[in-house]
């Protein structure tokens, strides 16, 4: 499980992106244990705010900066591509 940090403002929070670079059952299980309802999932991540992210850190999540996490979901395969 990795996550980045908690830089992107959306209301009054700092959320960050929380992936599994294993399988897409680890992420939705582990979004599970922090309370995070499935209907948030965002295609191949889960956005958390910071408080979440600290839970996330104390669960066993590795703490990574965005650039590796993106690399690290792509050459997994779980990576989604946006369609324009």
């Amino acid at each position: 499980m990795l996550v980045d940090p908690a830089m992107w403002p959306w209301r009054d929070r700092l959320w960050a992106h929380l992936v599994s670079d294993t399988s897409y059952d680890e992420l939705h299980g582990f979004a599970e244990r922090l309370g995070i309802p499935r209907r948030a999932f965002q295609g191949d991540h889960y956005d958390i705010p910071d408080v979440l992210r600290e839970q996330a850190i104390a669960l066993g999540a590795e703490s990574v900066t965005g650039r590796e996490l993106v690399t690290r979901l792509r050459a997994s395969g779980l990576r989604t591509q946006k369609v324009r």
